[in-house]
């Protein structure tokens, strides 16, 4: 069975080999909450959430993201959003002040060929979401956990686009308020697996010798 390192604190490193300078902590700030606080997130926040995504890299720069948001002071379009999750998520989910769909368009506008890198990049517009909502002080909680085919139908999105995944996004609340076994998975030690399990040298599962060699004397 294999190890995964724990990090008990949101400025631990992932690799005491990673330099300060350039491991930036708002990285390791990024958690995925399920606690939110009743603060709503002005339309000014919300705006430069989604810019930050609206500018990440994309295959052939086809930008084939797209999101449709809600939030708790829209009723009916916060509800349909809230619709589409399992009831797992919602049980939590119900409390953020804002809910989106990521969506993806599976083809290339320029030619109509499938565009098999859509998804990856759809993860980058939201990771870099996610960031910019670190800098900001909010959180993001992406779900896989939810019903793609009533987004689909009641939500309007076109059969050329599919849907990828749920987000709930706000202000970090106090944990105490969620259900168990929710309650308790928002204070665990964030756990990534060893970079040497991930990253490798030259072909597969062998060490990468260029991330791990001494740093030249200066």
């Amino acid at each position: 069975m294999k190890t995964r390192e724990v990090h008990s604190r949101p400025d631990a490193a992932d690799d005491s080999n990673s330099p300060p300078e350039v491991f930036h902590r708002r990285v390791l700030e990024r958690r995925s909450l399920r606690a939110f606080a009743p603060r709503a997130v002005a339309p000014g926040v919300l705006r430069a959430l989604f810019e930050a995504a609206r500018w990440a890299p994309s295959s052939v720069n086809e930008q084939p993201w797209r999101f449709i948001v809600a939030t708790r002071a829209e009723p009916e379009p916060f509800a349909r959003l809230l619709a589409t999750l399992h009831p797992g998520n919602a049980a939590w989910a119900a409390a953020a002040p804002v809910l989106a769909i990521s969506i993806a368009r599976l083809e290339f506008e320029r030619n109509g060929r499938p565009n098999r890198h859509a998804f990856h990049d759809v993860g980058l517009a939201t990771a870099q979401l996610g960031l910019q909502a670190a800098v900001l002080g909010l959180g993001v909680h992406l779900m896989g956990g939810f019903d793609r085919d009533r987004a689909r139908a009641t939500l309007d999105i076109p059969a050329v686009f599919d849907p990828v995944a749920a987000i709930a996004l706000g202000y970090p609340g106090d944990p105490d308020t969620l259900p168990e076994p929710w309650r308790e998975r928002e204070r665990a030690v964030r756990t990534r697996r060893p970079l040497a399990e991930s990253v490798f040298g030259g072909r597969w599962g062998e060490p990468a010798t260029a991330i791990t060699a001494a740093e030249p004397a200066t």
